[in-house]
């Protein structure tokens, strides 16, 4: 999403390891912790984690949006995309890979874990929401930074699709909610969306 807004011809590789014939080989040449997405520019520099990549595309291509012109917005928009990465989309990696976070391999451990880190997870979002989400935007009013979606519009919503969040905040965060949805919904930005998740998530 963040590439098309900046108008830049970009190649993508899969690399799922849920997949067979993905270029698993090549994703670890890149980041060795096997994580994606990883940008890959033209001169062969390698960028990893993802708020440092819509930081960079957003610093580098300033036409795009992605990041807001006025200098203290920004700051915040930084703060809200480390934000995410930091505790959201860490707390994802818990769920989904328990095993690697503590030392007994037994399955009531692990669901233990795994418990845990998701409802902590509920609840970082319950906090972003009350620090980032504006409580008084109209039901079709603005994004979570400005009159467009921009880069923090944009992880949110990618981020929130997993781990129950969704679900979630249809209780806790009704608002925050609806303003993801209109961010998937975006003329610019719904095609993507279909394109990688034609199935909706809680």
């Amino acid at each position: 999403m963040a590439l098309e807004r900046c108008a830049w011809p970009y190649r993508v590789v899969r690399a799922s390891t849920w997949e067979a014939d993905s270029a698993q080989a090549e994703l670890q040449r890149t980041n060795p912790l096997g994580q994606i997405p990883a940008l890959v520019a033209p001169d062969g520099t390698v960028l990893t984690e993802s708020a440092a990549i819509l930081i960079h595309l957003g610093l580098a291509c300033p036409a795009s949006g992605l990041l807001p012109a006025d200098e203290q917005a920004r700051a915040q928009a930084i703060r809200a995309l480390v934000f995410i990465a930091a505790n959201c989309y860490a707390a994802i990696g818990v769920i989904d890979y328990p095993e690697r976070w503590c030392s007994a391999t037994d399955a009531a451990t692990l669901d233990a874990v795994r418990g845990g880190a998701r409802k902590r997870l509920h609840r970082c979002w319950e906090l972003f929401a009350d620090q980032f989400a504006d409580p008084s935007a109209a039901a079709d009013g603005p994004y979570l930074g400005a009159a467009e979606p921009n880069a923090v519009d944009m992880l949110a919503a990618v981020v929130s699709r997993w781990s129950g969040a969704r679900a979630h905040l249809r209780q806790a965060r009704p608002g925050l909610l609806a303003t993801l949805e209109r961010v998937e919904a975006h003329p610019a930005l719904a095609p993507v969306f279909a394109r990688h998740w034609p199935e909706p998530r809680a």
